[in-house]
């Protein structure tokens, strides 16, 4: 009986992709199939939670199915970031004619995401005085006592991590193996070698043009190829965001969602106080924040729930080069640095909060602003270290306990609900290097404000 109840959930999810095959067909805007999948989402796996819970073999057998529709987009989503960051970077410089650009687009896309960092960090100190967030309050079951014994492992793994270890850790060994993802950094490592060659290219292109025409003829070819993917992929998007939504719905714990209610709503008012920065960052270079809420949505509606900033980096550089004006060099640079540096959300406000939760427990006086300014500095230095260990947020949070003399046991203690801040983490992450990308493109003069503006304007997925 329970396959049988099983089989009947996934049909009915087939069902269900095949209407959002029908809307794609009648040419719905795309937006509207994006968030009509969220939504579906939404009461899908609320449903399947209210009739069956979280452990029931009947849920477990009917999402095993159903992942292979939202994991399996998030997949193709990450086969296409390095080729799509290497023939990006590349066909840029090949389309560029002054090399010292690089350097400026790479300041300006550091001093947004580490200042935004900085003040991430103190608007989450901030919060957990406002909602008076006390750690004492957090219970600990067996799934939090497991999940603490675990940390007190992975703590060793970033004790000794320094600053320098990571910066050197962003240049690349053997680039092959950073093509192939096998490090954190191996994103980063794949843009510093496509700049090399971008610049070798410029270099080759003054002492004999007609080579350097043939490798330009090649890249621009492998660009046009890429791009195609990347389009033929994000159409995809609305069953991916249906499926995520759906798997996150019906596994999410709401008994624990309402013991750390204060918690997430503190995190949740956090990040949003993050967005409103974000939003001052692009006033401050003239750009409508409404206008750019409205064009990255679908990105940032697929970084929410799929809580994954690589997979959804494709989106992300198409929404900024397609549909925000951003210049290609600039949009690949932010993207890529933002997966791995200054990360407002994983990297700023959560580590941020959890610190000055515990502080208290050790006698450190969190009001006082010699401890304020301790913590924003460790924070935004720490979130260069989060590179360099993948685990995002956790490690993240255990680098700057350990550099603050804090116990870990916090960390643990919010297992339950990190699936569902992780959520809005992601999507302030995305946006944050889609901000460093618009600020850093329009002090460089690089700015396409007419397709900023323009309506029309949008990811070829949505054509």
């Amino acid at each position: 009986m329970t396959n049988l109840i099983s089989l009947l959930i996934v049909i009915i999810f087939a069902i269900a992709l095949f209407g959002f095959y029908q809307l794609q067909k009648r040419h719905v805007k795309f937006s509207t199939r994006v968030f009509s999948g969220l939504f579906a989402g939404v009461v899908f796996g609320g449903v399947l939670q209210f009739i069956f819970g979280t452990s029931d073999k009947v849920v477990t057998n009917a999402l095993a199915w159903i992942q292979i529709v939202g994991t399996g987009y998030v997949h193709l989503l990450q086969m296409l970031v390095m080729p799509l960051v290497f023939v990006s970077i590349v066909g840029a410089f090949i389309r560029m004619k002054e090399s010292n650009k690089i350097g400026k687009i790479s300041a300006n896309v550091l001093f947004v995401l580490l200042s935004t960092t900085a003040i991430a960090a103190l608007i989450g100190a901030l919060m957990v005085f406002v909602f008076q967030l006390d750690g004492a309050t957090f219970t600990k079951g067996a799934a939090e006592s497991a999940r603490i014994a675990e940390l007190a492992q992975r703590q060793t793994q970033v004790k000794d991590l320094s600053i320098p270890q990571q910066i050197i850790s962003f240049i690349p060994t053997n680039v092959f193996a950073d093509f192939a993802g096998t490090r954190a950094t191996s994103t980063i490592g794949v843009v510093v070698f496509s700049a090399f060659v971008g610049v070798a290219y410029l270099g080759v292109k003054k002492k004999a043009p007609k080579e350097a025409q043939t490798f330009a003829n090649l890249m621009e070819s492998l660009y046009k190829i890429t791009m195609r993917i990347v389009t033929l992929v994000l159409r995809l998007t609305p069953y991916g965001v249906f499926a995520l939504m759906i798997n996150v719905l019906a596994t999410s714990d709401f008994e624990a969602i309402i013991n750390l209610g204060k918690f997430i709503l503190a995190s949740y008012s956090a990040l949003l106080l993050v967005l409103i920065v974000h939003s001052l960052y692009l006033l401050a270079v003239r750009v409508n924040p409404l206008v750019y809420f409205k064009k990255a949505l679908p990105a940032l509606s697929f970084a929410f729930t799929s809580r994954s900033s690589a997979g959804t980096l494709p989106l992300n550089i198409e929404t900024q080069t397609k549909a925000l004006g951003v210049d290609e060099a600039t949009a690949n640079f932010a993207a890529s640095f933002g997966l791995s540096i200054g990360q407002n959300g994983c990297a700023g406000v959560y580590p941020a909060m959890l610190a000055t939760i515990v502080a208290p427990t050790v006698g450190i006086n969190v009001h006082s602003i010699e401890y304020l300014l301790l913590l924003v500095a460790v924070v935004t230095i720490s979130s260069f270290g989060v590179a360099g260990v993948g685990g995002g947020a956790t490690f993240a949070s255990l680098i700057v306990l350990g550099a603050l003399n804090f116990p870990v046991a916090i960390v643990g203690l919010v297992i339950s609900v990190e699936p569902l801040i992780d959520m809005a983490r992601t999507l302030v992450n995305v946006s944050d290097s889609m901000v460093a990308g618009i600020v850093t493109s329009s002090r460089l003069n690089e700015l396409n404000r007419e397709q900023l503006t323009d309506k029309q304007a949008v990811i070829a997925a949505q054509e």
